[in-house]
């Protein structure tokens, strides 16, 4: 398969850049839990083992095969998992919930590099087995590799693409060196890579759909599936890596089940009746006004909020700018105006929710309200109209409204803006030089997206503005976004506090025109493609802020998006008899795997 090999225990040219097998690798420094660390600081190392717990999630399923196209929506949860965890099958690499990006060894013991980053290899731990009792090795690596490559789907189809040679070091090591493609994330990524059984995998038939489950090296097995509706693992007594420090104090039930419903009203039905056990809750209205149930009462459910600790993401109305009605960014910036939050948060929301002023507000990589960097100007200088004065000094803000949904102050400024760019009101309508009406329309995909969508139309009739709104299923919803067959859509992009390579399908130029895609705005701008690069190349940590908040500013300077809102905190409601670790949770916030059943051992 083009696999270049060495000898086990022969040194050649091919592995004469050596490194010290550290434990753990961090994007940006150093890992914070030593080579000695007895487990996770965010768990209960004590916790006990056995009990049960129930998830539910809104879809269905017909597969079990995770990395495969036909897997892409309709695959059973929890195989391969990071919510939940990673049930079935391990990656190489473990990351810490309470750092940006570290990752600590799982099925690789250690791993070796160099400072730039040119190879990465991976030793893998003796102890790994298989559920059969079957030694992990470096052929499972290289198969599984080349076999997403052929059969798998994206991300783990393009992997070796940035792969110059990938070499059979010995029988538990593989050596991956990288080509011009790569960037310095890529080391991380790949080290997230799952790791497949070699002498139990039909590599012939692996990209059809099964329900067949496979054989993994994760701490459970597949117990019952029964299709569409609900799929349970057992925990494996046998499981390889159950002393780890990396694991201590994870995977504690002896059973999970995950249960599948077709709107997230049935699903909390079922939370109500006790059917599900854990209900992370989206819904600020539902979070006000929905734990009125008996449970509650008796004291069988607990509310936890959570501070948020990570960026917010973009969560808002993405312009398609492939549409001459939103190339002039002077009509993306006059709309973003009138959408008026103060009136929807207090009138729909309960004033459950926070502006969002940036891509990653919250955090110490947004832009907002701090005035750019020496390295920021570098990085920017080349683009001298890609960002707003107001933004690049951290002056900017979105209004801040009188709350009426017809604030005169804001229509004005939208107005002014949208004169600048040819229109004008005629008749109660804007309209252009050609008397042709301004309108649109706005797909969304489900009751909540509309009823935010209806508050943005009332505003904008207010400038004469005729915006449509088309709530269509989830099929064409998702068809229709692939194809860029829209006008206007809401979407919510997350961010993370490393971002990197995911932002090259969502705003970079290449992907403009590749349908499937994460582009939806229609983004192609050398200025982002030169703040993308940046991030994914810088060395140092305050490199790393400087060259996102760049890449902030341009983003916001584009008008892009109308931001909407974010929760400032995360909410979760639970069955009593599910226990959390005490202290505060991982910076990435309450983390399910470290969680356990009261009742176990009793």
């Amino acid at each position: 398969m083009g696999v270049v090999m060495a000898a086990a225990g022969v040194s050649g040219a091919g592995f004469e850049a050596r490194a010290t097998p550290v434990h753990g690798i961090a994007m940006h420094g150093e890992p914070a839990l030593p080579a000695d660390f007895d487990h996770l600081p965010y768990v209960n190392p004590d916790a006990p083992k056995g009990g049960r717990v129930s998830y539910g999630v809104v879809g269905t399923f017909d597969n079990v095969r995770p990395f495969i196209v036909k897997s892409m929506r309709t695959t059973a949860r929890g195989v391969v998992d990071l919510e939940y965890g990673n049930l079935v099958y391990e990656t190489l690499m473990q990351r810490s919930q309470d750092e940006p990006f570290t990752l600590y060894g799982l099925l690789a013991e250690s791993v070796e590099w160099d400072e730039e980053r040119s190879f990465i290899q991976y030793n893998i731990n003796p102890k790994a087995r298989w559920s059969d009792g079957e030694p992990v090795t470096a052929d499972d690596v290289i198969f599984t590799m080349e076999l997403l490559r052929d059969k798998g789907r994206p991300p783990f189809s393009t992997r070796l693409k940035q792969v110059a040679k990938m070499e059979k070091v010995g029988p538990l090591s593989v050596r991956f060196t990288f080509n011009e493609l790569s960037n310095r994330e890529f080391p991380m990524v790949l080290s997230l890579s799952p790791v497949l059984p070699k002498h139990a995998t039909d590599a012939d038939t692996y990209d059809q759909s099964t329900l067949t489950p496979g054989i993994g090296s994760g701490p459970y097995l597949i117990s019952d599936i029964q299709p569409g509706e609900r799929i349970s693992f057992k925990r494996r007594d046998d499981y390889w890596a159950r002393d780890l420090p990396i694991k201590r104090g994870l995977d504690n039930y002896d059973r999970i089940t995950i249960e599948y419903f077709l709107s997230e009203t049935t699903l909390f039905e079922a939370f109500k009746k006790g059917v599900i056990d854990v209900y992370p809750d989206g819904s600020a209205t539902n979070w006000a006004r929905g734990y009125n149930f008996p449970a509650v009462a008796r004291g069988e459910v607990i509310r936890e909020s959570y501070k948020q600790r990570t960026p917010s993401g973009m969560y808002g109305f993405v312009f398609n700018t492939r549409r001459p009605l939103f190339a002039d960014v002077r009509v993306r910036e006059a709309l973003s105006l009138m959408f008026d939050f103060q009136w929807a948060n207090r009138s729909l929301y309960d004033n459950s929710y926070t502006r969002t002023q940036s891509f990653w507000d919250g955090s110490d990589l947004s832009s907002h309200g701090v005035p750019a960097d020496a390295r920021e100007r570098e990085i920017l200088a080349p683009f001298p109209d890609a960002v707003s004065p107001e933004i690049m000094e951290g002056t900017w803000s979105l209004p801040t409204t009188d709350g009426s949904g017809r604030d005169r102050k804001v229509s004005r400024a939208a107005l002014d803006l949208l004169e600048q760019a040819g229109y004008h009101i005629e008749g109660g309508r804007l309209v252009n030089e050609r008397g042709e009406p301004f309108s649109f329309a706005l797909m969304t995909q489900n009751e909540g997206q509309e009823k935010l969508a209806i508050a943005f139309q009332r505003s904008l009739a207010a400038l004469g503005i005729q915006m449509s709104v088309r709530t269509v299923d989830d099929a064409q919803y998702q068809q229709r976004s692939q194809t860029f067959d829209y006008d206007m859509i809401m979407k919510s992009f997350p961010s993370s506090l490393s971002p990197g390579a995911e932002q090259l399908p969502r705003w970079g130029s290449e992907a403009r025109d590749r349908e499937g895609s994460f582009n939806f705005a229609g983004v192609a701008d050398p200025a982002v493609d030169a703040a993308i690069d940046a991030v994914l190349n810088a060395r140092t940590a305050d490199g790393f802020r400087s060259a996102v908040r760049a890449y902030d500013r341009v983003l916001l300077s584009g008008h892009y998006m109308i931001p909407a809102f974010h929760q400032a905190q995360s909410w979760v409601a639970h069955s009593a008899r599910i226990a959390t670790p005490d202290g505060p949770p991982p910076l990435y916030g309450y983390y399910l795997p470290a969680w356990w059943d009261k009742t176990a051992g009793q």
